[in-house]
């Protein structure tokens, strides 16, 4: 995927968000958290690209960018496409957080997925793993990652900047003092942990609020709320969790193994959750996170 740089886009306004560094981005991503394995990426990114993704998410804990390389390798020239066609976003690993590691790891994982340049690079976690999430060292070490990230932004080898599972005050405090504000924020957010108060800074900021785990770790699908939604709505539960945040302006980067999910989860556009919709799923909003919870980290 070497040698060409420079963003298309291929997608509609509607299915598109805006970054503040002036790149749009697809709001509906694939995930690949959890994928491993040549033949599982394989699959699952023929299925997305046949299906109008042009949106891939990884991060260097994951241990799949190099097979995502080799699989996007094969599988662009047969839907016509290029790697400017795809947005691709990966992250810092939390063992990685001071500027020179920062810079290293950032440079290892696009020597990972063959790429000369990165849509989107976000730092993971405000923590540095094997450190207590007490320590106040956090604090310096993450601000020396933000320093490298804003460097290879302004070498281009980074087209858009931003950070994962910040806090409002882990963003607050970047916000500080940033020279490059951050473009994106991925957080955990479904219609249980809907962190009203963090879109509302993100929105203020002009920062855009990217949710993973919009299903709750698949536990979400299950419940009785979203069920009677998307009976009226001839939809799948999925679909229903997928488009509550959409309509709200937040991009999703749902995960499947399976083609046929993959698929399911990209029937997002040409309809919409009416008021009565929005209100059911919004009232079950009690802050229940099912992945990792930051607001420990110093």
């Amino acid at each position: 995927m070497q040698g060409e740089s420079g963003p298309a886009a291929p997608w509609g306004p509607e299915h598109t968000v805006l970054l503040n560094s002036g790149l749009p981005m697809p709001l509906l991503g694939l995930g690949t958290f959890r994928l491993q394995g040549a033949e599982p990426v394989h699959h699952s990114l023929a299925a997305a690209l046949g299906h109008g993704y042009r949106s891939v998410d990884t991060a260097a804990v994951y241990g799949n960018e190099a097979e995502i390389r080799r699989a996007l390798d094969k599988l662009l020239p047969r839907q016509g496409l290029t790697r400017r066609d795809i947005f691709l976003t990966s992250k810092l690993g939390p063992r990685d957080q001071g500027e020179t590691a920062a810079e290293a790891a950032c440079l290892h994982s696009l020597q990972e997925l063959g790429c000369d340049y990165l849509d989107l690079y976000l730092i993971h976690w405000p923590g540095t793993q094997g450190r207590p999430q007490g320590d106040e060292g956090n604090r310096e070490r993450r601000w020396q990652s933000w320093q490298a990230l804003e460097r290879l932004h302004q070498a281009g080898k980074l087209r858009a900047i931003g950070v994962s599972n910040y806090t409002p005050g882990h963003l607050r405090e970047l916000l500080a003092g940033c020279r490059v504000p951050p473009a994106v924020l991925q957080v955990e957010f479904h219609p249980e942990l809907a962190q009203p108060e963090l879109l509302a800074l993100c929105r203020r900021e002009n920062i855009h609020l990217q949710a993973y785990s919009s299903l709750g770790t698949g536990q979400l699908v299950g419940r009785l709320e979203v069920g009677r939604v998307a009976e009226r709505l001839s939809r799948s539960p999925a679909q229903v969790l997928l488009r509550w945040a959409v309509q709200q302006g937040v991009g999703v980067i749902p995960k499947s193994a399976n083609p046929a999910r993959v698929v399911e989860n990209a029937q997002l556009w040409g309809w919409e959750l009416g008021p009565e919709d929005m209100e059911e799923l919004g009232a079950m909003d009690c802050g229940r996170r099912y992945c990792w919870d930051p607001r420990g980290v110093v």
